[in-house]
């Protein structure tokens, strides 16, 4: 990891500027399942509502509104459905799973420079049907990049991060019990939690391997739920957050990354397919905090796919390059293990929103408030999807 060199200042001004700048005060999410009734501008509206009343603020103090360029319902929906009345400052940070924690950077950015006092960030999902789902639509004439991809069978996201998985095990020698710890870990972590919709289902490493292949190496088990349901936050500044009913959580830091020749899911075209964009946020990310790869008590890492978990884990400097097998062993990534991750059992087991029910339970993890909680955790990193453009935030207590 590098850090703020003379160059750096030099390249890209003060990069301490927005640590601990901003707070997330309120967090709120809908339950999760399966055929949900709500619309999903209705479960956006519900997990907004629950983020306020957490935060004691009134719905017309909100003048700030973060999404997803994926997200279907829009700002003035919102603000109409909600009473927030006049709004100062949107958004929509790009590139679904990557684009998560870019949201409470885009909030906390707001707040900093202020463009906006009180800005709420949500994320509003209805995947469980699979009409719902992007491939689904394909058409018989691929165009664009695609053109290069959907002929060939790479036609899911799981296709996709197959290729890459495949590569990084050829690589470091992980096998698929590696990818099984990441998988026990998240349903383990569930189990502890009764809004998860793997609550109840325990598994063991047998039911993880017998379970069918859907891109090889990538069996069920390897992939995320798909979900119905919604989170959201509410940001406010450092100073307005010392008053706050609830135990701020502080952004520490934040940060984005694109690698070179990356394109979302994949890099043909880069000198190192390996090098994903994690790489490039994780450089960025710690040359701004002072709380380093390790100092961090929990981390919440975007889990659509296991594999995805142990390259965060490299791509962050949690570990060494081809390092996260041999780290993932002995229970190492749950509760009493060296780094507790995706403790309310995260995209594998709790529920896939694009990630943002990580931030969700970063935040709970700093107030002290997890099913699973970490003793006296004081720092976490969320971060959002390895292998598409990407983001990651650093929270502290």
């Amino acid at each position: 990891m590098r850090g703020c060199t003379v160059k750096d200042a030099e390249g890209m001004g003060d990069l301490m500027a927005l640590k601990d700048m901003a707070a997330i005060v309120g967090i709120g999410t809908t339950r999760f399942g399966r055929g949900l009734e709500q619309s999903e501008a209705e479960l956006a509206g519900e997990a907004i509502l629950a983020a306020l009343a957490d935060a004691g603020i009134a719905p017309e103090e909100v003048d700030g509104l973060v999404s997803y360029t994926l997200e279907t319902t829009n700002e003035d929906i919102v603000a109409s459905m909600l009473g927030l009345g006049d709004v100062r400052f949107f958004a929509r940070s790009p590139f679904g799973g990557g684009g998560g924690c870019g949201t409470v950077m885009f909030a906390a950015m707001a707040i900093a420079v202020g463009q906006a006092d009180v800005v709420v960030a949500w994320r509003s999902r209805k995947r469980a049907a699979r009409s719902s789902r992007p491939w689904a639509g394909a058409g018989q004439v691929a165009s664009g990049e695609q053109a290069f991809s959907l002929p060939f069978g790479l036609v899911r996201p799981a296709d996709q991060v197959a290729m890459t998985a495949r590569r990084y095990m050829h690589e470091t020698g992980a096998t698929r019990d590696h990818l099984a710890n990441v998988a026990l870990a998240c349903r383990r972590h569930a189990q502890a939690n009764p809004a998860a919709q793997m609550y109840g289902k325990p598994l063991s490493r047998g039911d993880y391997h017998s379970a069918r292949m859907i891109s090889e190496p990538l069996g069920l088990l390897d992939c995320c739920l798909e979900t119905d349901g919604a989170a959201a936050v509410v940001l406010v500044s450092a100073e307005r957050a010392k008053d706050s009913r609830s135990i701020p959580v502080y952004i520490h830091a934040a940060a984005q990354g694109l690698s070179d020749g990356g394109t979302s899911m994949t890099n043909y075209f880069g000198p190192d397919p390996m090098r994903g964009p994690g790489v490039v946020c994780g450089e960025d990310l710690w040359a701004r905090s002072d709380i380093r790869p390790h100092d961090l008590d929990t981390a919440q890492i975007y889990d659509a796919f296991t594999p995805l978990v142990l390259m965060s884990l490299e791509a962050y400097g949690i570990c060494g390059p081809g390092d996260a097998p041999a780290f993932s062993e002995n229970a190492a990534l749950e509760i009493g293990g060296r780094l507790p991750i995706n403790t309310s059992g995260g995209g594998l087991s709790e529920a896939y929103l694009h990630g943002f029910n990580l931030i969700v339970e970063g935040v709970r993890q700093m107030r002290g408030t997890s099913v699973n909680q970490v003793p006296d955790a004081r720092s976490c990193l969320v971060t959002s999807g390895e292998g598409v453009p990407t983001s990651a935030v650093v929270l502290r207590r």
